[in-house]
C-alpha cells in the first residue's frame, strides 16, 4: 500500500516506519524535519511539511492508499491545539482526496477509557504534566469521531522502548483503573499494521496493553 505517516520521528513512529517498509509498503514521511529521518529505504519519500500547514497536508495526503498518525509533541506544560488542529487538517485533506482509512495513535486514559490507564496516571501523571495535552487529544478523537472516514484510534498503555513480542492484548474495555498497563512502541507499530492489513476495528476505539 502507499501509506502517509505523520510524526515518523517520534519514537513510535520511527517503529512503525520501519515495520511498515518491512512489510513491503511504499511509505511517504511528512515530518518538519527530514535529518531526523534516519532511514534509507528505496520504498521511503520523506517529505518537509507541517501537520499545521494545510496545504503541506494535502500534498502529502496525494496518491496515499491510508494514512497513520503517531502525531505527538513535548510541549506539555502548554496550552496547545497541535494535535487537534493537526488532525483537523488530515481529515479535511482526506476528504477533499476522497481518501477514507485513518488510523490515530491516542492514548488510554481519554473519554471513555478515562482512569484506565492506572492511579498513577489518573491521579498525577494526567492532572499534573499531561492535562493540556491529554485535553487536547480529547479534542482530537472527537474530531475523529465525528468525521466520516473510516477511522481507527488506537488507545495504547503506557509506552516502553521495549521488544517486539507480537503477543499482546487488545479490545475497547482494557487497561486498569489500578495499575499502568504497558505496551511497547514497536508493538504498537506491529498492531497497527495488522489492523490496516486486516481491515479491523473501524469506527473502534481499541486499547492494546500486555
Amino acid at each position: 500500500m502507499n501509506l502517509l505517516i505523520i510524526g515518523g520521528t517520534g519514537k513510535t513512529g520511527r517503529q512503525l516506519i520501519a515495520q511498515a517498509l518491512e512489510e513491503g509498503h511504499c511509505i511517504t514521511a511528512m515530518v518538519r524535519n527530514p535529518a531526523k529521518v534516519k532511514l534509507e529505504n528505496p520504498n521511503l519519500k520523506v517529505l518537509k511539511g507541517n501537520v499545521l500547514n494545510s496545504e503541506n497536508v494535502e500534498a502529502a495526503v496525494e496518491g496515499q492508499d491510508a494514512v497513520l498518525s503517531a502525531l505527538g509533541h513535548k510541549k506539555f506544560f502548554i496550552k496547545t491545539t497541535i494535535l487537534s488542529e493537526g488532525t483537523r487538517n488530515i481529515i479535511t485533506a482526506m476528504k477533499k482526496k476522497k481518501l477514507s482509512r485513518f488510523i490515530c495513535i491516542t492514548s488510554l486514559g481519554i473519554r471513555d477509557s478515562r482512569f484506565r490507564l492506572g492511579l498513577y496516571y489518573t491521579l498525577f501523571v494526567i492532572p499534573v504534566i499531561l492535562f493540556f495535552y491529554f485535553r487536547d487529544k480529547s479534542k482530537q478523537e472527537k474530531l475523529i469521531m465525528q468525521s466520516n472516514l473510516e477511522w481507527t484510534i488506537l488507545r495504547p498503555g503506557q509506552l516502553t522502548n521495549g521488544k517486539k513480542r507480537t503477543k499482546y492484548r487488545h479490545g475497547p474495555d482494557l487497561g486498569s483503573y489500578v495499575l499502568t498497563k504497558m505496551i511497547s512502541r514497536k508493538d504498537v507499530a506491529h498492531f497497527i499494521l495488522k489492523i490496516l492489513r486486516e481491515k479491523t476495528y473501524i469506527h473502534k476505539t481499541p486499547a492494546v496493553i500486555y
